[in-house]
Parts: structure tokens; sequence; C-alpha cells
């Protein structure tokens, strides 16, 4: 099981609640309808900022 860092779990979650809302857009600027897309974006960003995320398989 893959470990993530605090910040990166709050990330994540600050994510899943722009997508609850509508308001989490892609990089070409689209609304994102997906929970896996989120939780991608939220890692990515959390990762930008230098917190622990594990590599891609």
């Amino acid at each position: 099981m893959a470990k993530y860092s605090k910040k990166a779990g709050e990330k994540v979650e600050e994510a899943l609640h722009e997508k609850k809302e509508g308001k989490l857009k892609t990089g070409s600027g689209k609304t994102v309808t997906s929970k896996k897309q989120a939780i991608a974006i939220g890692l990515s960003e959390a990762k930008k900022e230098g917190a622990k995320v594990p590599k891609k398989k």
C-alpha cells in the first residue's frame, strides 16, 4: 500500500471538495467529473509543493 504524507492527503481532500462543488478544473479548463481525476490533480498539486507522494507505477 502506498504511503502519502499528511500534506498530500489534505490536498486530495481539498480537490475532492472542489470537484463536489463543481469548481475543480482540468489543465485545459474543463470541469472535472471523475473522482479518480480529482485525486490525481490533488496528488499532482501536493507533489509540486514538495509533499511525499510515491511514484506512479
